[in-house]
């Protein structure tokens, strides 16, 4: 095993006679897929991850009087789940038409979900719109991207994928705080239309500049690989992945009503999910630069395990803005741990050919997690507890612990086996 920012696992094909892939330029063209990654993550999981401003209006406004808090949670879960159920289709349509196409029907499917949901009448409405449908394209957007970002770097690749992700981090800020003000200046509808519009253009856009290396590379794009689960590293990352995303989803969907149970203003709730997302900005290229220099899987059990640390020692006991503040800050930059390194880990795992269909696994093993997620966080805030949201930062601050020790196992494996030069 070597050290250094390209320690990974050399995975011999599947299939045999299969031409050794070229080596990635490690920059070039490279860094114009990072800002077109940057863009897509900053239109899609950016958008997203303001969805606590969207679920503050609809628990606090009383849009539709019948509902309850619960029912909201399944919202946003849904935008996470529906993009990872449709993960292994994604796979084989980009294999079968392309990166552009995949994409471009993905900008499609997210602007017009935003567009249908400022039409609904009933809860049930934003299930299948601001839920489902806008999940269905992020799927089709984020999958093919995520793939092609790695394709491009080999010592490079965490801190690539690193500014990458920080788009969801500028996009999570923008959207938090241009969201609510929205909102305040045109109403809920119109928000909601606005949103749909402009990140169907951003992303469109972004789409254009998408150029994959497949015949350099010979990918297997294997849409469910059964195969791969043999391999005790790869069970290994898979659980990682969905323990750990237990964590992320109630802490990135709660944090905003979290302020509000608390006692701060409506304001102040906003400005803790912008602050969160300024986190996410800043820590994730400097959490890429430690990974490509240190170890990519140390690093993310480190992170993964700090999370929950700081979930007991700062979120807990959290009661006033600026302790709030501080705590979304910190964990900004780090809960995002899966989203940053999940394209790096997999390379690491299965060798660079074996990515997207590993990543494809990886994408399947989070569905579960990111449906129930909030819905479980929001059924434990009903439970009568000393102070509010008690038991959800004890099953986020848990869920993270015990998924770096998945991570930790996984470390112990790749110790013990060789590594390429380049992948």
């Amino acid at each position: 095993m070597s050290h250094g920012g390209t320690s990974v696992l050399e995975q011999q094909p599947l299939e045999p006679n299969v031409p050794v892939a070229e080596p990635p330029p490690d920059g070039g063209y490279g860094w114009v897929i990072v800002g077109s990654c940057f863009t897509v993550n900053c239109f899609s999981w950016g958008v997203t991850a303001a969805f606590g401003v969207y679920l503050s209006e609809y628990v606090s406004s009383g849009v539709f009087p019948a509902a309850r808090p619960l029912e909201y949670g399944l919202i946003g879960g849904l935008n996470f789940c529906c993009a990872m159920l449709l993960a292994p289709a994604a796979t084989s349509l980009t294999r079968k038409f392309g990166v552009h196409a995949v994409m471009l029907a993905g900008s499609l499917l997210q602007g017009s979900g935003y567009v249908a949901a400022s039409f609904a009448s009933a809860p049930w409405h934003l299930y299948l719109s601001q839920g489902a449908l806008v999940g269905a394209g992020i799927g089709l957007l984020v999958v093919p991207s995520t793939a092609v970002l790695s394709q491009w770097f080999a010592a490079k690749r965490s801190v690539a994928n690193g500014v990458a992700s920080a788009g969801s981090g500028v996009g999570g800020a923008a959207f938090a705080w241009g969201t609510a003000a929205l909102i305040r200046s045109c109403g809920l509808a119109w928000s909601l239309r606005i949103t749909g519009l402009v990140t169907m253009a951003a992303n469109g856009a972004a789409t254009l500049l998408a150029r994959d290396r497949n015949r350099h590379i010979n990918p297997t794009q294997l849409g469910f690989d059964v195969g791969l689960l043999r391999r005790r590293e790869v069970v290994l990352l898979l659980l990682w992945a969905f323990v750990s995303m237990f964590g992320y989803i109630v802490l990135l969907f709660s944090l905003s009503d979290y302020a509000l149970q608390v006692g701060l203003s409506s304001s102040q709730a906003t400005d803790v999910v912008g602050l969160l997302n300024i986190g996410t900005a800043v820590g994730r290229p400097v959490i890429g630069i430690v990974s490509d220099r240190w170890s990519r899987t140390v690093t993310a059990c480190a992170l993964t395990f700090l999370c929950g640390v700081i979930c007991f020692a700062l979120w807990i006991p959290a009661n006033s803005f600026g302790l709030t503040a501080a705590f979304a800050v910190l964990c900004g930059a780090i809960l995002g741990i899966f989203w940053m390194t999940i394209g790096p880990l997999c390379v690491e795992v299965a060798g660079l050919r074996n990515l997207q269909s590993l990543l494809s696994l990886s994408w399947a093993a989070v569905v579960v997690p990111t449906a129930l997620a909030e819905v479980i966080g929001l059924r434990l805030r009903e439970i009568p507890a000393p102070r509010p949201y008690l038991y959800a930062q004890i099953f986020a601050g848990l869920a993270y612990m015990i998924a770096s020790i998945f991570m930790f196992a996984l470390w112990r494996v790749i110790q013990r086996r060789e590594t390429p030069a380049w992948l």
